[in-house]
């Protein structure tokens, strides 16, 4: 009865719609906001967009609620993280591979200045 509560679907509803479409979806907007060096308060505005997206594709799909409080915020949540992922892997790729005189790599989505000499 929790997952019902909580994301206002069937676990098998939620994880196809939500994780699957909406996950891809929001992977791809976050590294279409990052190819286009937009700023992260864009990435915030089209996942809450797709997340509306998604709470209608569960109701019109499934007959889920609509307007439902609970359920939109936990798909905001979780497409705002995927889609920071896509736009964090992006960003760190732009800036190790553009500016590689200037950062490197410091882990999967990170880049630090470079240390020592130029390249």
């Amino acid at each position: 009865m929790w997952p019902d509560l909580l994301i206002g679907a069937s676990v098998g509803d939620f994880l196809i719609v939500t994780v699957l479409l909406g996950g891809g979806t929001a992977w791809l907007t976050g590294k279409a906001v990052a190819r286009g060096w937009g700023p992260y308060s864009h990435l915030v505005l089209y996942s809450l967009l797709l997340a509306g997206a998604v709470r209608f594709c569960h109701f019109a799909l499934f007959g889920d609620t609509l307007a439902s409080l609970e359920p939109a915020l936990v798909e905001f949540v979780l497409l705002l993280a995927i889609a920071t992922l896509g736009f964090r892997a992006l960003r760190r790729r732009q800036m190790t591979h553009q500016y590689d005189w200037m950062f490197e790599p410091a882990g999967p989505l990170a880049w630090r200045a470079r240390t020592g000499g130029p390249r």
